[in-house]
């Protein structure tokens, strides 16, 4: 027997499984395709040159190019080697002083300039051979056209290297580095003058630097204009002659307004340190430059002005409005000189519904700046009477155009008749039409493009101004589109402006009519130079017998004539004379204003320069590049003064600044741009040189800051046990609590089973349900109930308890524990199979334990058999092989017809020795069993054997279920355990059912250490990492532990949603003075999976942290000595290390708090939790009902309403029903960042906006994640894109009316508004009730998106945060669209790269691929920076892109990408790119390559 003993203990049931499988580490495929992309960008890189950039400026489409592009391509090259004597003339003249040469346009000034520069540059060059200071020349231009159209003609002309810059080229930004490499590397530059004075008032260069400057177009040098500028604060204070750069300036006129020819000429002469001169012999010119044939176009002589029915009766019912004066004076005077048509045509520009917003929005500007306590009704009876206005326009009978007197006037009948007489058959000819005013040009275009022929082709050109009502405003980009198309011959006809006089290269003109005439000098002689073309002509258009118009075409004549004489009698050696005293008079107007200058570079910003520092701060600013970004100024009027506000864009930092009060608006504006940039400074938004450190990047900078590794890992302690078990052994316990453990469907075990008593020193929570899986396609859930009140227990009780408990752990799992009272954690004990129908009538649950089972067990250690054994008490007995831990029996039956020695009958579990049945049912080793003796009589039993199955929590296998049972063994060399058999079905799932209850404490007390309350079943999913990638959610999942359950991916998107939220509220009412940026930037640091993290370690969240599977090494009591059996020898309790990411930490800590908001009806707890793990004085509140109080209504808010604000909370409170207690927040709502504050006192919506998305999120993700509760993380962020999608809220904004309400003060806005507005309705209207219409749109102006989100913004907050208010919206306006989700299912599928993403992935089955995206500097001078993007599958690149960001290259490169693989069979891809990833997958199934690493033990 001493034999039997020793192998007895050295036997374990639980045999380890010996998988070495692994699965390739991500992180060393990551690393080599990295290496693959960066030496693919290195040299993808050299092929990105600047024939590349240029030919992309050349080829591309004109309606997709930018303005410089469009620009760029009018260039026109020509070389001159042949200059005339007059410009040879200047030239010498140029050579010995500062000139300014007065000549004609289209006489070829910039030839002599070209002249010039050549001379300097031979000057320059001798002189840095003997070794002087460089030095370089500046060709300065008024506008970004001429930048283009003078440096083609000087690179044509020069052999030196020239560059050209303007703002557009964001040269404005750069560095004084940067700046003194283009110095270093070219001898001439052409810029506006605005670059050349930042270079100057940065110190990037210096005056004496420069050794010559030209001004093109140079009367402009006067007042406050760059040219003014440079003269003013950079050449004048120069006091050493030697150091200034000498001046050339040129100009068609040195006068461009209405004064007196010699004194404007003697004040330019001033400004400028020069003498103004001209050629000496006039016929010489004549000669050389083509003037166009003048003519005088007579018309009848025009009626009086009256006012047409319309106008009377307009005039007849609101004389008093003051919006319309200037309307009814155009109105008036039209008639005369236009026509009764045109007249009343006016009204219809003046009163679209555009337009009458923008009448109605000056309307209570107006009012509430100048309103001196009158009351409300006024303003809404002026509104009320603009609205009958537009109506009565809209129902008003016009009359059809006619061509006679009464329908037009003279003047215009004429211009149709000369028009038609040119244009009545094919000609090349092209025309010019010039008025004065943007209403008459628009008015000409209309009626001409109606009545002027088949082959008329007419269009207009006007400035970019603001205008007056019922103007449009044409940007430089529709100028330049409109300007080639006249040149290719598509238009025929300008009907332009003062626009097209000056900057605008316009050379095939032969026709020029100046349908109003001209009011300055300047004018008369520009507008002239338009008709370049031999042959032209130019024609006066006068009244007949009006003297007004012949005295008008003699002064422009005489000015001429004046100005040439002036020029001609100058004395060659003449002094400037007065200069000094003329330019101290336009200095001495600056005196006073305010000068700032910085202590440490000495940059100086002053009330001119403020202008240009703002302008490139906006520059600098991230846009969408479909609207320009730019400062508005705003001037109101307060006590007799000017005040300035000016309006930064929406992502600036700064939203708006207001200046001081002053006497004239120009410098009003000047004293709130530099108000602006004091605090753009103070705030450290410009640096100490006054350059922006802001640019598009630093949103994504700073995120990028606050960002982690998703691939960083750390290996930390795993809690094994819950602390509870550790707190409350140790002593022998008087009380004990029950909690019955059972399954919902014992039938389904194959076995009898009944209910185990589970026996605490501490209550135990309800835990849910949890399913096991007892057979194949058989499942049960375990229900634990837990008992109450606690028991009396006695020593003896207790002991008998102990010794029963630790039987389990002896005869199911071969381990052997000392027998420890203290050191017990739980016991287990025998329930009444019938305990639910006693409970009620017991006084105690300690009376359902089944004491006599549990003395039965006390007293026997086994059941001893021998040939008097009554075969009926060998059936339903649990044996044990007493030399095999592994091999344990349920007995079933006797079968009398074996024998011990027979054969082994087939289809048995197998066993190492087959022999015979006796032989089978021995496992001791040979010496041994050559030593032992067996009774040949004794019975054979028919048993099954007990699978090695503990992880009952994963599915039942189809292999498991295969493996054979069946077995027949013999009684003697058995051990009949004193366990019942039911008792050890229910032992045998303990540990399965031990390790999950354990789970559930572990993730209970995380949540209690967080001082929250949270369901079992919440908790413990918040914290289960079931694999190695749990996060990425399409991805193969690498290292999958089976049977965790639910992870914690659902709860952390619901999580991430309410954090953001919460850190949005608190930010709304706790700081009110910041603007949208300055809040995301702190939601950002709050919520920022980098702050997540720091709070998690230190509360040492990551302990609590499932990552592992049921371990049958883990589930064991601890407290107790373990004596025999696998692991008895060591000396303390295990410590476990998993690797966790930085970022599963993170996303964890946002599973509790999506915990928390699902444990309970309420918000509280996810408030709470958002405060324990966010860590940050910025939200630190508990409950939801805190929130309010932290909130200060703004004045604005609780002003009272006006008319127009009452109206609009009626109108929205028609659409949805909800009643605003304060009107004016509801304003806020819709006022655009664009809108100015002074307008009614009331802040833009962004505030709101940023708020309300933040709602509206958390409220779209209720939906989703309730009502789709199977659908995995991404399923759910990608339709719930379709949701907060900018398509989707714009198409609702405009379903609900919303953009009719939007105040905003921007053409583009509007006019992208009204288009997408036209678009989204037709959409609804073919859609045929079509849900998803919407998706069929372009992509929509963003303020439409954004005042829905500010109105829930809105409600929230009027509400007094009632978050069912935004609910209740939501299920109004936005269920219905999502009540079926699968129409979305290609919203986000329809994305390129999610596209690339599931076709690699789903079809293809590939996950060795990345998709990667780098930044390549640009090589042109200025030029934006280049991002390249590359799929690169099995480390190969398969496709790649190019665009302007890292963003839309992957869309570009996706794009490449589906082109080559779309359609592929898998077996072609995986063929053509030697994919193996699918085969790897099938290979691995079933398989468990992730383990724990036991570290050591605690002693």
């Amino acid at each position: 027997m001493a034999d039997l003993a020793t192998a007895s203990s050295s036997s374990d049931s639980e045999a380890e499984e010996n998988d070495d499988t692994r699965t390739p580490r991500l992180s060393a495929r990551r690393k080599a395709d990295s290496a693959v992309f960066a030496a693919w960008v290195q040299r993808q890189a050299k092929s990105i040159t600047q024939n590349e950039v240029q030919a992309a400026l050349e080829n591309g489409p004109e309606e997709n190019m930018s303005i410089r592009s469009l620009t760029a391509k009018q260039e026109s090259q020509v070389i001159i080697t042949d200059p005339r004597e007059y410009q040879v003339e200047l030239f010498e003249k140029a050579k010995q002083q500062n000139i300014i040469a007065v000549l004609d346009t289209g006489s070829g000034k910039t030839l002599i300039a070209v002249l010039l520069l050549k001379h300097i540059i031979d000057q320059e060059l001798e002189d840095r051979a003997i070794g002087r200071k460089r030095r370089i020349s500046f060709f300065l231009v008024d506008c970004v056209t001429l930048v283009f159209q003078q440096f083609a003609v000087l690179e044509c002309n020069l052999d030196q290297n020239i560059a050209h810059f303007c703002g557009d080229m964001g040269c404005d930004l750069w560095s004084k580095a940067t700046w003194r490499n283009h110095f270093d590397e070219n001898m001439v530059i052409v810029c506006t003058a605005e670059i050349l004075y930042q270079c100057l008032f940065h110190s990037f260069l210096s005056l004496d630097e420069i050794n010559l400057l030209v001004f093109d177009e140079a009367h402009h040098t006067k007042k406050n204009h760059a040219y003014a500028r440079i003269i003013k604060e950079f050449y004048i204070p120069q006091s050493d002659l030697a150091k200034r750069p000498k001046i050339f300036g040129m100009t068609a006129s040195p006068v461009d307004a209405r004064v007196d020819v010699k004194k404007a000429a003697k004040d330019l002469e001033a400004m400028l340190d020069c003498q103004i001169a001209t050629t000496s012999d006039l016929s010489l010119l004549r000669m050389s430059v083509s003037r166009p044939k003048e003519q005088i176009l007579v018309y009848d002589h025009l009626s009086p002005a009256y006012d047409t029915p319309l106008c009377s009766k307009l005039r007849s019912i609101y004389p008093d409005v003051e919006v319309f004066s200037k309307i009814f004076k155009f109105a008036h005077d039209a008639t005369s000189q236009l026509g009764d048509w045109c007249a009343d045509q006016v009204w219809r520009f003046a009163l679209t519904d555009v337009e009458s917003r923008k009448v109605e929005r000056k309307t209570e500007q107006k009012f509430l700046r100048d309103q001196e306590n009158r009351p409300m009704d006024v303003l809404n009876n002026e509104l009320n009477r603009l609205r009958e206005a537009k109506n009565l326009i809209e129902e008003w009978p016009f009359p059809p155009l006619r061509l006679e007197t009464n329908s037009l006037s003279p003047k215009v009948l004429l211009l149709h008749r000369y028009l038609e007489h040119i244009y009545g058959r094919p000609t090349d000819t092209k025309c010019i039409i010039f008025a004065k005013r943007c209403k008459t040009a628009r008015l000409l275009t209309q009626l001409l493009t109606q009545i002027g022929g088949l082959y008329f082709r007419c269009d207009l050109l006007i400035g970019s101004g603001s205008g007056d009502y019922g103007d449009v405003k044409f940007s430089f980009r529709q100028q330049i589109l409109t300007l080639m198309r006249f040149k290719s011959g598509e238009l025929n006809c300008l009907i332009a402006t003062s626009v097209a006089e000056e900057g605008l290269d316009i050379p095939d003109c032969n026709l020029v009519i100046r349908f109003d005439l001209y009011d300055t000098l300047i004018q008369y002689i520009q507008s002239r130079g338009r008709a370049r073309h031999a042959n032209s002509k130019y024609l006066h258009m006068v009244e007949d017998g009006n003297i007004m118009h012949y005295q008008a075409i003699d002064e422009v004549r005489q000015g001429e004539k004046v100005m040439r004489q002036f020029c001609e009698a100058l004395p060659a050696d003449r002094l400037l004379e007065g200069n000094d005293r003329n330019l101290e008079v336009h200095l001495a107007k600056e005196k006073g204003q305010r000068i700032f200058e910085d202590p440490a570079t000495g940059a100086k910003l002053t009330y001119a320069n403020s202008l240009v520092i703002l302008a490139h701060f906006v520059g600098c600013l991230p846009h969408s590049g479909k609207v320009a970004e730019q400062a508005a100024y705003v001037v109101s009027v307060e006590n007799r003064q000017y005040v300035c506000e000016v309006i930064l864009p929406e992502i600036s930092p700064l939203h708006s600044a207001i200046g001081r009060p002053c006497s004239r608006k120009t410098v009003a504006k000047r004293s709130a741009a530099f108000e602006a940039c004091c605090l753009l400074r103070q705030k450290e938004y410009l640096d100490s040189n006054l350059i922006p450190i802001y640019h598009k990047y630093l949103p994504q900078m700073r995120n990028a800051h606050l960002a982690l590794n998703s691939n960083k890992s750390n290996a930390y302690v795993m809690k094994i046990k819950p602390n509870l078990w550790k707190q409350t052994r140790g002593t022998r316990p008087e009380r004990l609590y029950a909690m019955v453990i059972e399954l919902e469907y014992p039938d389904r075990l194959g076995r009898p089973c009944q209910p185990l008593g589970f026996l605490t020193r501490t209550p135990m929570p309800r835990f849910p349900p949890f399913l096991l899986h007892l057979q194949f396609h058989k499942a049960s859930d375990v229900l634990c109930t837990p008992l109450a009140p606690a028991f009396d227990i006695d020593s003896a009780e207790l002991g008998e308890l102990t010794e029963f408990t630790l039987r389990i752990y002896k005869d199911t799992f071969n381990k052997t524990f000392e027998f420890d009272e203290a050191g017990m954690t739980y016991w287990l004990a025998p329930i009444n199979p019938e305990w639910r129908h006693l409970l009620s009538t017991l006084q105690s649950p300690k009376m359902l334990l089944e004491w006599s089972v549990i003395t039965l067990v006390f007293q026997n250690i086994e059941f001893s058999w021998s040939v008097d054994t009554p075969p009926q008490n060998l059936i339903n007995r649990y044996l044990i092989d007493r030399w095999d831990g592994g091999r344990r029996f349920f007995s079933l039956a006797v079968e009398p017809g074996l024998k011990p020695h027979d054969k082994v009958p087939e289809d048995v579990a197998k066993h190492k020795h087959m022999g015979d049945i006796l032989d089978y049912s021995v496992s001791l080793f040979a010496r041994s069993r050559a030593k032992a003796t067996w009774l040949e009589d004794q019975p054979v039993i028919r048993a099954e054997k007990i699978l090695h199955r503990l992880n009952w929590l994963n599915n039942f296998s189809a292999k498991e279920a295969a493996v054979k049972t069946k077995a027949y063994v013999c009684p003697q060399p058995l051990k009949f355990s004193a366990l019942p058999i039911a008792i050890v079905s229910m032992g045998y799932l303990f540990p399965t059912i031990i390790y999950r209850i354990e789970s559930y404490l572990i993730a209970l007390e995380a949540c209690d250490m967080l001082g929250l309350s949270v369901k079992p079943e919440l908790a413990l999913e918040a914290i289960t990492k079931d694999s190695g990638n749990t996060e990425d959610y399409r991805g193969e999942q690498l290292h999958v532990q089976r049977g965790m359950g639910k992870n914690y991916e659902r709860l952390e998107f619901i999580g991430d949603c309410f954090l953001k939220m919460a850190t949005s509220i608190t930010l709304f009412s706790t700081a009110p003075d910041n603007d949208e940026y300055e809040y995301h930037v702190r939601r950002m640091v709050m919520i920022c999976n980098k702050n997540l993290l720091s709070t998690a370690l230190k509360c040492e969240l990551y302990e609590y942290v499932r990552s592992q599977s049921f371990s049958r090494r883990t589930w064991y009591p601890q407290g107790i000595k373990l004596l025999e059996g696998k692991g008895h020898k060591k000396t303390g309790s295990e410590i476990l290390k998993h690797q966790l990411g930085d970022k599963t930490v993170a996303d964890v800590c946002e599973a509790i708090i999506g915990a928390a908001l699902l444990s309970h009806d309420d918000m509280d707890m996810a408030v709470r939790a958002v405060t324990a793990l966010v860590s940050s004085d910025d939200h630190n509140v508990t409950k939801w009902s805190d929130y309010y109080p932290m909130y200060t209504k703004p004045k604005y808010q609780v002003a009272e309403a006006t008319a127009s604000q009452l109206d609009l909370a009626m109108q929205v409170e028609k659409v949805h029903s909800y009643h605003f207690q304060y009107p004016r927040l509801l304003r806020s709502a819709f006022i655009h960042p664009s809108y100015t504050f002074l307008a009614e006192k009331i802040p833009c919506y962004q505030r709101l906006e940023f708020l309300g998305d933040s709602l509206l999120d958390i409220a779209s993700v209720n939906f989703l994640y309730h009502r789709h509760p199977d659908k995995d993380p991404q399923w759910l962020t990608e339709h719930k894109m379709a949701m907060v999608s900018n398509k989707f809220l714009a198409a609702l904004s405009v379903r609900l009316g919303f953009h009719k309400h939007l105040r905003s003060s921007g053409t583009n806005i509007e006019y992208q508004n009204r288009e997408y507005v036209i678009e989204v309705q037709e959409a609804e209207k073919m859609a045929k009730g079509a849900r998803d219409y919407w998706t069929n749109t372009k992509q929509p102006p963003k303020a439409l998106s954004d005042i829905v989100e500010s109105y829930i913004g809105a409600i929230f907050v009027d509400s007094e945060y009632k978050f069912h208010e935004v609910e209740r919206f939501f299920d109004a306006h936005v269920r219905w669209y999502f009540e079926d989700m699968s129409v979305y299912d290609t919203f986000a599928n329809s994305h390129p790269t999610t596209y690339l993403h599931n076709l690699m992935k789903l079809s293809l089955g590939c996950n060795n691929y990345r998709l990667m995206a780098s930044e390549v500097p640009s090589v042109a001078p200025g030029g934006p920076v280049t991002s390249i993007a590359a799929l690169i599958v099995h480390g190969k690149v398969v496709a790649d892109g190019q665009a302007s960001s890292g963003k839309d290259a992957k869309v570009k490169a996706s794009s490449n990408a589906l082109k080559l693989l779309r359609g592929l069979a898998p077996f072609v891809f995986r063929q053509q790119y030697h994919c193996n990833c699918d085969r790897k997958k099938k290979d691995s199934a079933g398989k468990n390559g992730h383990r724990l690493r036991t570290v050591g033990s605690a002693i």
